[in-house]
Formats: structure tokens, C-alpha cells, sequence
């Protein structure tokens, strides 16, 4: 039986994003029923370095496959198509790697082509009208296969890769406690192969009521992340005066979060806008109930 060393691609630094909806459904038809013989998602999970009261809430969940492999993604640097697939194999389930082989290396190829693709220049921001393709049908993990209901989130996270760590964290605070809210953050929750331009201005667009911009440094030097800035700021008919920026802003519920200190001046775009700043020790202690209540608000 074919082990993960003998697929063709490299899978060890493809991110668990690359597993589109059909390929994680398919992982819950294997591990969600309750096995006596082999191992099952509680297995999984405990390998994963869940807890026992972690897993034990798991139980509640209608497909707690789904539910663990989005809260290891969510927290786990380390959570790649490779090490998932190790994880099957220790838990002796080469059954799944073997039947899901050819569905995992397709879904892997098309993010690793994807990655490969020259970045494309980022165009000129002057209205929402955005060019749209067939393909905004289906870009995120839940995208009803059918064309049905589209995701829905409470924010895009407008962030670069090197301020991940503190998004994660985001996640966490926002997602995994009471306030249970739902974020779109790009390299989790869309599925690769479309072009990326097309892609974000429909989710900032129609897909999340707010839009949380994580400030730093290099959040400067980031094509993608002035792209999505801009985008949302051009929601409003016109937004060439500060005071337009702001209504703009309001409009899409646009928030700026700071949460290190920088050297370099504080984006002139978003100067009019109320910072959410973690760097001030005295704020700390509400910043996470501050930003969430801002999120939930209708």
C-alpha cells in the first residue's frame, strides 16, 4: 500500500488550505463514525494534540472531522497536507490515504501551480465594478457545491503572510471563544485556482460585512493587502476627500488594527479612521471584546 513518501508531489509544505470541500467531506464519510476496530476522528484529534476536553466537545459537533481539522489549521503552524496524511498512516489508516490519493494530489497541484503564478499587477482602484466570473460561485471552503447559498463571513482579514502568527491569534480569540464570530482569512478559507484580484474584491464586496486590516510594516510593502485596502475604501462613490474616506470606511465598517509597534508612518489612507491598538498595554486587557463587539455589530 502506497505510502505518503510515494505520491508524486512534495505535499509537505502544502498547506491544509489546498484540501477543498469534496476531499474534507470525504475524510468525515471515513472518520466521523464512531469505530471499534480502527481509528476514528478521536484518534485523529488526540495524535493532532488535542486534550480530552477538547475531543469530549467535539462530540457534540455533526461532523467533527471538519471541526478539528479547521481548529488544528487554525492554530497549528505545522498543519500541512503532509503531516495530516503522517497522521493517518500512525494512526494506521492508510485506507484513506490509498482511496483519497489521487483527490489529495489533484487538490495539491492546483495550489502548487496556483503559487507559481507571477503575481499580477495590482490595477487602479476607482469603482467597485470589479470585473466577475463564473468562478465567484464557488471560492471558499463552504461554497455550496451546487451553486446554492455562497459563505457568508462577519470580516475579511486584510493581512501579509509575515503578521500570520498574530492572525492566528485573531482566530482564536474571535472564532474559538463566546463570540463565535466567522472571519475570511484568505490562506484558510479560499480554495485556490482562481485569480486572486477577482477573488478578493468579491469577498470584501459581498461576501463579509466587515473588513479588519492588521497594520504593520511590511503591510506597507504588500501589493495585496494596498489592493484590498483601496477596494474597500472605494465602496463609496467617491472617496478622493478624507471625509469620503471616512464615509467609505464606515460603509464597509473598515477597521485598522495595530498590534506591534512600527517604524514606518501609519498608512495616510486610514489616518481618520479609530485604531484598535494592542501595542498600548493599557488597552490589552479589552482589546479582544473591543474588536469583537465592532464585528458584531449589524
Amino acid at each position: 500500500m502506497s505510502s505518503v513518501t510515494e505520491l508524486s508531489l512534495d505535499l509537505s509544505n502544502i498547506p491544509l488550505i489546498a484540501l477543498n470541500v469534496n476531499v474534507r467531506k470525504k475524510l468525515g464519510l471515513f472518520l466521523n463514525p464512531r469505530n471499534t476496530v480502527a481509528a476514528d476522528w478521536m484518534s485523529i484529534a488526540e495524535i493532532m494534540g488535542f486534550s480530552y476536553l477538547e475531543i469530549k466537545n467535539y462530540e457534540d459537533s455533526q461532523n467533527p472531522t471538519r471541526k478539528i481539522l479547521e481548529d488544528w489549521q487554525a492554530r497549528c503552524p505545522d498543519a500541512k497536507v503532509g503531516k495530516l496524511l503522517s497522521i493517518l498512516e500512525e494512526a494506521d489508516r492508510k485506507d484513506v490515504v490509498e482511496d483519497l490519493r489521487d483527490l489529495i494530489e489533484e487538490d495539491c497541484r492546483k495550489y502548487h501551480n496556483w503559487q507559481k503564478e507571477p503575481p499580477l499587477q495590482v490595477p487602479e482602484v476607482d469603482s467597485p465594478s470589479v470585473p466577475r466570473t463564473p468562478e465567484r460561485s464557488r471560492i471558499t471552503l463552504e461554497d455550496d457545491p451546487d451553486g446554492g447559498m455562497p459563505e457568508l463571513f462577519d470580516a475579511f482579514i486584510c493581512y501579509c503572510q509575515s503578521d500570520f502568527t498574530f492572525v492566528n491569534e485573531m482566530i482564536q480569540q474571535l472564532e474559538q471563544t463566546e463570540h463565535k464570530l466567522k472571519l475570511c482569512v484568505f490562506d484558510r478559507d479560499v480554495l485556490p485556482g482562481s485569480c486572486v484580484w477577482t477573488i478578493t474584491s468579491e469577498l470584501i464586496e459581498k461576501r463579509c460585512k466587515r473588513m479588519v486590516v492588521v497594520i504593520s510594516d511590511n503591510y506597507l510593502d504588500s501589493d495585496a493587502c494596498d489592493f484590498q485596502t483601496k477596494f474597500a475604501l472605494s465602496l463609496c462613490p467617491v472617496y478622493t476627500l478624507p471625509i469620503n474616506v471616512f464615509i467609505g470606511a464606515r460603509s464597509k465598517r473598515l477597521i485598522p488594527v495595530v498590534y506591534k509597534s512600527m517604524k514606518k508612518p501609519f498608512p495616510s489612507i486610514l489616518r481618520f479612521l479609530t485604531v484598535c491598538d494592542y501595542t498600548r498595554p493599557c488597552t490589552q486587557a479589552w482589546f479582544w471584546v473591543r474588536l469583537a463587539k465592532a464585528l458584531s455589530l449589524p
